[in-house]
């Protein structure tokens, strides 16, 4: 039996018929040879024992014989014995010593003889003592209604209703699993229940959101690359076959070719190393480091730090603070998000012109704003700014700067922190909010 909603079905469904079969044997055994009794069989054997005396005492030996006589047909006993309290049967006069001494023995419980259990009950005043000599099998045969089978089946279908309660999920969590094994990564179990198995459910589908994560973001990875380094391999390509073209004595001709090279290996090595940021962002999030960070002395270090390349820029950047701002999480990954933000908003601000950075603390949530007065985005490119490798420009020669994956690493960066990043138009020029739980 490999089920296990057939082991528990069989499993409850035996502890049932047990119960129920004990049940009949106790209240069978359960007797005493006084008066007082009251378990149900003993009140029986009490009352016929009544019904025999008073056959005995008004009818005499053929009354008695009929009482007798009825009470061995609707039992199946083996033998019905009725005797004074010396033991002398009052119904064929033999002496029943044996019966009345282990009577006498034993006033609580049956005991066997020949195989055969032997129930005693003596009178009140103990002139008499009645006897039932029944086999154990037929004993417990008559005293097992239809009542008994009616519970007997009433448990059993509460039974396999529990069984099905129990493996239900289970059976839902192996189909989630089966196909989870086939590479359905969105495939998640039920989390309807709110105990051990629910759990259970839950347990899984956030280990499954971890691995479609992990291999979504290894998917994108391989992806990017393949499309991001065509282009400086090929230009790096078309760089050496000029150095190799140009005359041995020309050194000029020579060290352009290798200018180019230089700059397309840094290039490919600051791809690189954007790739693997983003590739160890989202490939285990549970690894980062928390602790507080005062979120207005970073940005107020960033605005510093990167004030200077606004300036070669030909623009401005201001800051605007409420006061003090504390978070919890990884600084090393809120500075990289905040500066990515800020250096794309300096890149497209026009000369002349003013980066605004703001920050303010309010309802628990750290909101951060930086707004240029730039072109903006096209509305129907909003949705994917954040998407990695992602560039409004239609061309990919990189004149403006940057890979696409600065706002991408931002993003992962931010949810990472239970946050939220979003972009929309000031227009002029493009806002992006930072809001995290402060």
């Amino acid at each position: 039996m490999r089920s296990l909603f057939a082991k528990i079905l069989a499993w409850f469904a035996l502890a049932m018929v047990i119960t129920v079969m004990a049940t009949v044997i106790t209240s069978i055994l359960s007797f005493k040879q006084t008066s007082s009794a009251r378990a149900p069989f003993s009140l029986l054997i009490g009352l016929e024992a009544a019904e025999a005396r008073t056959a005995w005492e008004t009818g005499g030996r053929e009354a008695l014989e009929a009482t007798l006589g009825r009470f061995t047909r609707v039992t199946g006993a083996s033998g019905v014995v009725f005797t004074d309290s010396d033991g002398t049967n009052l119904l064929t006069g033999k002496p029943e010593s044996e019966l009345i001494d282990a009577a006498r023995r034993r006033a609580s419980f049956p005991y066997r003889q020949r195989n055969r259990l032997v129930f005693s009950r003596f009178s009140g005043d103990g002139r008499y003592c009645f006897f039932l000599i029944i086999a154990p099998a037929r004993l417990l045969l008559s005293n097992l209604q239809p009542a008994h089978l009616l519970v007997v089946g009433i448990a059993v279908a509460l039974c396999y209703a529990l069984a099905y309660y129990l493996t239900s999920p289970l059976r839902s969590l192996q189909r989630a699993v089966e196909k989870f094994g086939h590479a359905e990564f969105e495939a998640r179990a039920p989390e309807s229940r709110r105990d051990e198995l629910g759990d259970l459910a839950r347990t899984f589908n956030r280990m499954a959101e971890r691995i479609q994560t992990q291999v979504a973001a290894q998917r994108r990875l391989l992806l990017d690359i393949s499309h991001e380094l065509r282009s400086p391999l090929a230009r790096l390509s078309v760089a050496v076959e000029l150095a190799r073209s140009g005359e041995p004595n020309d050194v000029g001709a020579v060290a352009l070719p290798l200018d180019r090279i230089q700059r397309e290996a840094d290039r490919l090595n600051q791809l690189i190393g954007q790739m693997l940021e983003v590739a160890r962002v989202e490939s285990d999030p549970t690894q980062r480091k928390v602790e507080a960070v005062r979120l207005d002395e970073l940005i107020g270090a960033l605005v510093e730090s990167c004030g200077i390349e606004a300036q070669a820029r030909g623009c401005t950047l201001e800051l605007e603070s409420t006061g003090r701002v504390s978070v919890e999480g990884d600084s090393e990954l809120l500075r990289r998000a905040i500066e990515n933000v800020v250096r794309n908003a300096i890149r497209y601000a026009p000369k002349e012109s003013r980066v605004e950075v703001t920050l303010d603390n309010g309802g628990g949530r750290a909101r951060g704003k930086v707004r240029d007065y730039g072109p903006g985005v096209p509305e129907a490119a909003l949705a994917r700014l954040f998407d990695p490798f992602y560039r409004v420009e239609t061309d990919r020669n990189r004149a403006s700067g940057g890979v696409g994956l600065g706002l991408s690493i931002a993003r992962r960066a931010v949810e990472l922190h239970q946050g939220t990043l979003r972009a929309s138009n000031a227009l002029p020029g493009l806002l992006v909010e930072i809001e995290l739980p402060a």
